[in-house]
This record gives C-alpha cells, sequence and structure tokens, in this order.
C-alpha cells in the first residue's frame, strides 16, 4: 500500500481556541458530571463523546458538524438528552453560555447547581428548529445564585438532524460570552502571494519545502500531464531563485525520486543535502507505506533509502513527517490506534541503530478530535506549524503555530491561528519556512490558478520561528587550501554538550550549520589523518538572523607539525584547565590512541604583562597541568614532553587585550608519528 498526499487534502487540518471577549471572567466546563449519552461512530478515537465539551469552544465562532463537540447518540430521537458539567470554582451565576455548533435549538432547560448541588432551573423553553446553522445561545439567571455546576437539557426530536454542543461556559458578567479564535499575538499585515505560473498549474500543487538557505522550493504536483507514469499520480517538482529574485519555471526532479507511484518530499535537512520522502522505494519500481531519505550526491539525488520507525501501524493510509534540523527527532501526523481524533501529531526519537522509536501522542493541547496534520518544525527546533480542523478558526482547515515548552517534546503552547491573511474560509496547509524567516510558503485553495496552489507571505517576528545563524564554509588543508572531506560539530560550550553536525564533501558543496542565537558555540572539524580542530562561535549577544561564512583550516598528523590549542583553555591568571576544554583535550587522548607511537612536544606561552619569571611559571604550569590531563586519559608519560616559554616567542603583539589574548597560548609539536 502506497501513501499519497492527495487522499488527505480536505480531511487533516487544523485550528486554534477561541477564548472569552473582553476582560470578563469566563470559566469553561473542566469536567463531565454525568450525560445521558453519546454518538460513538468509531472505537478509535474520541470524537463526539462528552469529553469534547470540555474547554474552550473548538468550532464556533464557524459552524458546523465536529468531531471536537459532544453529540447525543441518535439524531431526531423521541426521549430527551441530557449533559451536565463542572467548573473549576463556585462563582455568583449572571450568565451560560452554550455553544450550539451544529444544529442548534434543542436546547429545550437549562439547570445551575450550588456548592451542594442544590438545583436551580434557569431557563426553559421548548425545543425549536433555528433558520441558523449555529449559534452562541445565552441564557441570563435572574436569580442569585453561587453556581459551580450546569446541566442542560435537549429534545432532539424538534431539531432535524444529530445536535452537538461544543462547550458550555458561564461568567459573573451579564456581558454576552462570545467565541473567540487564538489569534498569534499581532496579525499578518501583508497580503498573501500567488507564486504565478512558474509554479502553479491548472493542476494541484501542494506541500511546498523550502531549502534552508531559500533558493530552492520543492513542491508536490498532481493531475498534471507532465508526470511521471500518469498525470494521476503525484511527482516531486522544484523551482530555482534566479539572480533577478524570480522564480525560474518548474522541472520535474525525475528518477529516482519520481517514478510511477506518488511521490512527494516532506522535510529536508538543515544543510538541504538528504530529503525525506513519503513511501519506501523499492529496486524493481515499487512503492510501500513508510518513509525514505535520499543524499545529494555530485551527479543528483541518490536512490531512496527506507527508514524504519518502531511499531507504526501498518493499516495507517497517509503518513506526513517533519525532522528536525538536527534530524534526530522526527513529528508525524498519522493515524494511530491512541488517536485523539482522525489523524494527530506524534514524536519519535532517532535511536543508535538508526531506527526511530516508537510514535507518542504529542499530547491533547496539540491534538484534537478531529485531524491534524501537515508539521513543520522551523530551524530555531522549537516553533512547531501545523494544520487542523479541531481548533476553532474559518473553515475547511486552517495553520496554527504551537511552540516546545521543554526537551522532554511533548508539552507545548495553546496553539495560534496564523489569522486570516493565510487561513480561508477553503482549505490551508503546508507551510514551510527557510531560514531567514522572511517568507513563509503554504498551500492554499482559495484565490487559485487551478487546483491548490502555492502561496507566499511575509512573516511578522510574532509568528516568525525564532531567529538563528547559519554557519556555511569549507573544510581546508591549512598549508594546501586543498578541501578535506570531513565531520562538523557544534557544541554548547558552557554545558559542553553535543548540539549539532553537519558533514563537508568537496562534491556536494558547504557544510552547513543552523545554529540558535544567545549561545556561546565550540565549532569542531576532523577528518581521516588530519588533527580535529576546534574554535569558539558567540552567538550570545545577537538578536537577528545572520549568515557567517567560516573555513575551517585542518593540519595534517605528520612529524614536526605544530598545532595551537584554545587560547581560552585557561581562566586569566591560572593554571586550571576550564572543563569546557576538556573537549578539545579529548581530541589530543583520541588522535594519540588512534597513533600509538606518536609523541609530542607541549609549549606553555604567555603575553608580556607582569614579571617575567611569573609568567615563565604560568606557562610551565599550564603545561604540566594539559600532560597532567592526558596522563589521567591512559596517555604514558613517556610520549609527552613539555618546554615553557613565558611571553619570549610571541605570535602577535602585546599592545592590546585582544592581541595579548593570542599570546596566552598551547601548543604541541609532532616529535614522532
Amino acid at each position: 500500500m502506497s501513501l499519497t498526499l492527495k487522499n488527505v487534502l480536505f480531511g487533516l487540518i487544523m485550528a486554534v481556541a477561541p477564548f472569552a471577549a473582553y476582560c470578563q471572567e469566563v470559566l469553561w466546563a473542566s469536567k463531565v458530571l454525568g450525560y445521558s449519552s453519546e454518538y460513538r461512530p468509531s472505537q478509535i478515537g474520541h470524537a463526539y463523546r462528552s469529553k469534547q465539551i470540555l474547554g474552550v469552544p473548538s468550532k464556533l465562532p464557524d459552524f458546523g458538524d465536529s468531531p471536537c463537540a459532544w453529540s447525543p447518540a441518535e439524531p431526531d430521537g423521541r426521549n430527551e438528552e441530557w449533559i451536565k458539567v463542572g467548573f473549576a470554582k463556585t462563582i455568583p451565576l449572571k450568565q451560560i453560555a452554550i455553544a450550539e455548533n451544529f444544529n442548534p435549538g434543542a436546547v429545550a432547560r437549562v439547570y445551575a447547581y450550588d456548592a451542594t448541588g442544590k438545583e436551580y432551573l434557569i431557563s426553559e423553553t421548548p425545543a425549536t428548529q433555528q433558520a441558523v446553522k449555529g449559534r452562541m445561545l445565552h441564557v441570563f439567571s435572574k436569580q442569585a445564585i453561587q453556581a459551580n455546576a450546569v446541566k442542560v437539557v435537549l429534545q432532539p426530536g424538534q431539531v432535524s438532524g444529530f445536535n452537538q454542543i461544543d462547550a458550555i461556559g458561564i461568567s459573573s458578567d451579564a456581558t454576552p460570552i462570545e467565541a473567540k479564535i487564538n489569534f498569534a499575538a499581532t496579525q499578518l499585515k501583508a497580503q498573501k502571494e500567488n507564486m504565478g505560473s512558474a509554479i502553479n498549474s491548472k493542476g494541484q500543487e501542494v506541500a511546498p519545502i523550502i531549502s534552508p538557505d531559500g533558493k530552492t522550493l520543492y513542491f508536490t504536483r498532481n493531475n498534471f500531464e507532465g508526470n511521471i507514469g500518469s498525470p494521476s499520480r503525484q511527482d516531486v517538482w522544484y523551482s530555482t531563485l534566479n539572480d533577478k529574485g524570480q522564480w525560474t519555471d518548474a522541472l520535474n526532479m525525475g528518477s529516482p525520486i519520481n517514478n510511477a507511484g506518488d511521490n512527494a518530499i516532506t522535510s529536508i535537512s538543515a544543510d538541504g543535502k538528504t530529503i525525506y520522502l513519503i513511501n519506501e522505494y523499492r529496486p524493481d519500481g515499487s512503492m510501500y507505506f513508510g518513509f525514505s531519505r535520499s543524499f545529494k550526491t555530485k551527479t543528483g539525488w541518490g536512490f531512496p533509502r527506507s527508514s524504519r520507525i518502531m511499531n507504526l501501524v501498518k493499516t495507517a493510509k497517509t503518513i506526513e513527517i517533519t525532522v528536525s534540523p538536527f534530524e534526530n527527532v522526527l513529528i508525524m501526523s498519522v493515524e494511530e490506534p491512541n488517536t485523539e481524533g482522525g489523524r494527530d501529531l506524534y514524536i519519535s526519537f532517532l535511536q543508535k541503530d538508526n531506527t526511530w522509536s516508537e510514535p507518542r501522542n504529542l499530547g491533547n493541547v496539540v491534538n484534537t478530535a478531529d485531524s491534524e496534520g501537515t508539521p513543520f518544525l522551523a530551524l530555531d527546533n522549537k516553533t512547531l506549524y501545523f494544520s487542523s480542523q479541531g481548533h476553532s478558526g474559518y473553515g475547511e482547515g486552517d495553520l496554527f503555530l504551537t511552540r516546545r515548552l521543554d526537551d522532554t517534546w511533548l508539552n507545548w503552547s495553546a496553539p495560534e491561528n496564523l489569522g486570516p491573511a493565510i487561513n480561508s474560509p477553503l482549505w490551508d496547509a503546508f507551510i514551510n519556512i527557510p531560514a531567514t524567516g522572511d517568507y513563509a510558503y503554504f498551500s492554499a485553495s482559495d484565490k487559485v490558478m487551478g487546483q491548490e496552489d502555492i502561496f507566499r507571505i511575509r512573516m511578522t517576528p510574532e509568528i516568525k520561528p525564532d531567529p538563528v545563524a547559519v554557519i556555511t564554509g569549507n573544510v581546508l588543508e591549512a598549508e594546501t587550501n586543498k578541501p578535506i572531506k570531513s565531520e562538523i560539530a557544534a557544541d554548547i560550550k558552557k554545558s559542553n554538550t553535543s548540539f549539532a553536525t553537519a558533514n563537508f564533501d568537496p562534491e556536494t558543496g558547504d557544510y552547513r550549520l543552523i545554529l540558535p542565537l544567545k549561545e556561546i558555540y565550540r565549532i569542531s572539524a576532523s577528518g581521516e589523518g588530519y588533527f580535529p580542530v576546534s574554535e569558539d562561535m558567540d552567538l550570545s549577544e545577537e538578536t537577528n538572523f545572520k549568515t557567517i561564512r567560516r573555513n575551517i583550516y585542518l593540519q595534517p598528523i605528520k612529524a614536526g607539525q605544530q598545532i595551537r590549542l584554545s587560547n581560552t583553555m585557561f581562566s586569566q591568571s591560572s593554571a586550571e584547565v576550564i572543563s569546557s576544554s576538556f573537549t578539545e583535550l579529548d581530541r589530543i587522548v583520541e588522535t594519540m590512541k588512534t597513533y600509538p607511537t606518536m609523541e609530542i612536544l607541549l609549549e606553555g606561552h604567555t603575553d608580556n604583562q607582569g614579571e617575567v619569571q611569573k609568567n615563565v611559571k604560568l606557562s610551565a604550569d599550564r603545561v604540566e597541568q594539559v600532560k597532567k590531563y592526558l596522563l589521567s586519559k591512559g596517555i604514558d608519560s613517556k610520549r609527552i614532553q613539555t618546554k615553557a616559554w613565558g611571553p619570549a616567542r610571541p605570535i602577535a603583539s602585546n599592545l592590546t587585550e585582544q592581541t595579548r589574548q593570542r599570546n596566552r597560548r598551547v601548543e604541541f609539536t609532532i616529535l614522532k608519528i
């Protein structure tokens, strides 16, 4: 069974929860105290059940059928139906708001209860078919009641079809309670723009994936004569940004990414050299449910390799995936046995054997009894965008954002609707944002050239991901400037923890690291036959997105080679090695273990500030501390010689603190391999 995006275009989307108007205190029902019946169309999920009445409205201010509302078991029933709910505290009751999102008018009686359980009849009106599709029914109390519970009685036989209630709220204020969409802090002022005929056609264009550098736009095209196989099968196409800032006419990616089946890119790595695809590709051209990776080579994209998610339900019909910028976390939209609704968002973690852990539900702050889909985790590794029909919005599906609150990946902020500049009464989904955060690219059904089209809109700071720095460059041999195939890593210096990795291959271009701001990083590179090198990257004072080009130079491991260690290895006027430098010293240890006959000379240097003899002693103490560390890691003392120079051999001027810092250093020379 293969996967196709087209099967889910109108069923996967999500919208955000509304809140009470003005500054009045509104309590929404927090627990179900009893009910007569509930509609259960499926044993999977919690659609239409009594719990859906809890919390803020999930459908209103929009109207219509919603699995995120409570519905009695039968439409047009002859018997009365009822539900009783409780609230977090007792308040002086002025009004009750009943969110009738579908087939309103069946409410016949409304009761309130005080803390002793005493019942008060607040309203009694015969059920009547209404002309409107939905409404917020306001019931005002004329009695002085301290209330903490409400019971609503329906007469379903008087109103045709299923009757649904989205939420019940109470207030001590007589101002009518209204449902509000939970918008992002500031609405987008820009207007969305259709990407035009270079990208959109009379067919269907969805799932834009923008490369992190913002210069290549991949997307999925369906119902198009230029597709491989047949027009009804979807293919991956791409367009590039030219020197004039214009998008070139889209091209089919061709084999091996496209074949006779349904093909789509679902995510891209932070360095732009790995793409993640729906389905597992087989050499015979067949495809099966799952997902795959393709790696960029000097001749193009390689044949997709399957990736395995532990205990992923094989009966699922579709999956959408976003991979974290560090490629160790997977967020997917899929229907599992423990789903809240049609499809939920799940989290999975990369294991040591390169498989992915069993999916865990992201929880009901994000997931609803309707469908959540098209996840995109931004390059800040924190901001998650997705689509849903289960949070209040504008119509068939809206786009939202939520932010990760901790490192469990299971706690998220309340989803925020991206607003009417992006979301329409029709279907909106598949948002994607490059590292700059300047534009968002997304799919929409409104104001299109054919079927669904791809649009873009300029972002505002409130809905952008947090700014990042993009570090790019080459890794070169110091003596010859020859490019060296190598591995690059970024560690957070203060905690000495690994943060991100990248690879440099001269055949596929620059390495690329995506680093959130407000930290000091240690960037290191290693290649076979070369001594690993590291240098600090201070982003602690940066506030805006920036691109930094930084070439890294490696010294070949050979007799006579001198290698300078970090000049921030010691505190001022101290011989004690700071803990954040242990990683750098560990590289010496690993190199000496790789070359078991290697012998080195450690040399210590200072600047010219203070007495010469004290500086000589300080430099001697420092090299001894470095030697002591190496010995503690199992290196034989016979392989290490030391020499203290004090201020005698400066490599820079001693006139300023900045240049003096370069003179305070430890170097080692390879005496023997």
